[in-house]
């Protein structure tokens, strides 16, 4: 049993060293015909921490988890929940953005 879950502790692992709410990291690991799957929860205010500059955390943590389940013979495969209360999308624009008109100046009406 201590080999069927060692995905598993390997991602809490790794996930409660990145965040700043190392409590709230909860996984849970489902195995069917398609393989491992590791459902990730997480607090709303460590997602950025998780998911990391255009994914590039997350898509590391897959990585790893596929060479640990390689070792153990198994497909593992990530599932990061939302949480409630985060936001998807473009960050709205500030008040001190400067907005490119170069091509609005070019329009002629």
């Amino acid at each position: 049993m201590a080999e069927s879950n060692m995905d598993q502790q390997f991602l809490e692992y790794v996930v409660k060293n990145i965040v700043a709410n190392p409590d709230d990291v909860k996984t849970s690991r489902t195995v069917d015909e398609r393989g491992v799957l590791l459902t990730l929860d997480i607090n709303p205010a460590d997602m950025g921490y998780v998911i990391g500059r255009r994914g590039q955390t997350a898509q590391a943590i897959r990585t790893l988890l596929k060479i640990v389940g390689a070792k153990n013979n198994a497909r593992v495969n990530l599932k990061i929940t939302e949480p409630e209360g985060s936001t998807r999308g473009p960050r709205p624009a500030t008040a001190d953005a400067e907005i490119d008109t170069s091509s609005v100046d070019d329009l002629k009406i």
